[in-house]
């Protein structure tokens, strides 16, 4: 996985690319089909590989704002690639039991407007670079990728990802070590959202199952909420899990970072986490969000996650007005 700086034999025209039918979804360690957006992958040199992905113009989580005019969700964008980064690292040679577990990613879209949604689902090409970070015993142990991502052959942006790659084996090791027991399940917990849960429209939405935080308290620069996902929502739960996954804590700062802008069109243009631990899913969690501004209008959200008083988490947004 040493990256190549990429001679220009090495490439591959990104017209080559299909957007036809999705790759196989265990590829991307999905459990549904309809969660799979990646739709091809072709070598473009030693540790690169050009992906496809198609954004739906329709979808029950990504396509749920009331923003207008419709943009692609840069979580849907964010999904994409880490899709695309987990089926590239298994086509460098990852086996099929690899555990992927992400320390930090960084996303850069800074024009709203190149992800604006036409008549027909975008077209998403990823440039991956992958890089390995440490081996350890002859196996990769922690990886990065970086992506140079396009929108119907429009620049839109970056992304990178910093992993820990372990086997399903060592994953549940490592949790009954930590917690001294078996972890729940997500599949094994109730589906009843908080009483306090926020209204959709305080954090954008229309669906109440796609609200992932309750209990927000808002102070002039700074907000607190819990963190509770309807475990039910299966486009934020595709299968079962352990713990909080880092694409729900990065929902729920979105979510934070828009009542702390204090508009529900407010949109990020940066998204940055960072994951230290695991989010249990029988222990609270607290996410408290502190905003600067950032001039014309952008504001900067930090949000630090808290679990029996150890920050596990941290998210980065800026957010621009529609």
């Amino acid at each position: 996985m040493t990256v190549n700086t990429g001679a220009a034999e090495d490439l591959v025209l990104s017209e080559e690319l299909s957007f036809g039918r999705t790759v196989e979804r265990r590829l991307v360690h999905r459990a549904s089909v309809a969660e799979v957006f990646v739709t091809d992958l072709v070598p473009a040199g030693e540790s690169r590989f050009l992906a496809a992905a198609q954004l739906p113009l329709s979808h029950g989580y990504y396509s749920d704002h009331l923003a207008r005019p419709a943009l692609f969700d840069p979580l849907l964008i964010l999904e994409a690639g880490r899709q695309a980064g987990i089926a590239g690292a298994h086509l460098l040679g990852l086996p099929p039991d690899t555990t992927m577990m992400v320390n930090t990613f960084s996303l850069d879209l800074p024009d709203p407007s190149v992800l604006r949604a036409g008549r027909r689902p975008g077209e998403l090409r990823i440039d991956n670079r992958f890089e390995t970070i440490r081996v350890r015993a002859g196996k990769v142990r922690k990886g990065a990728v970086r992506q140079d991502l396009s929108i119907d052959g429009v620049p839109a942006g970056t992304h990178t990802m910093e992993v820990q790659i372990v086997t399903h084996a060592e994953h549940e090791a490592l949790r009954n070590v930590l917690r001294g027991a078996p972890a729940p399940l997500t599949g094994d917990l109730d589906d009843v959202p908080d009483p306090r849960q926020a209204e959709p429209h305080q954090v954008g939405r229309v669906s109440p199952m796609n609200v992932v935080i309750s209990q927000v308290e808002r102070g002039p620069s700074s907000v607190t909420a819990r963190v509770t996902p309807r475990f039910g929502n299966r486009a934020i739960f595709d299968h079962d899990y352990d713990h909080l996954p880092a694409m729900t804590l990065t929902e729920a700062a979105r979510q934070l970072a828009i009542v702390a802008a204090g508009d529900v069109g407010a949109w990020p243009v940066t998204v940055s986490g960072s994951f230290g631990r695991f989010a249990e899913l029988d222990q609270p969690v607290l996410a408290a969000a502190t905003r600067t501004d950032a001039g014309d209008g952008a504001v900067t959200v930090n949000v630090a996650f808290i679990q029996e008083a150890i920050t596990i988490a941290e998210s980065t947004m800026v957010m621009v007005p529609r």
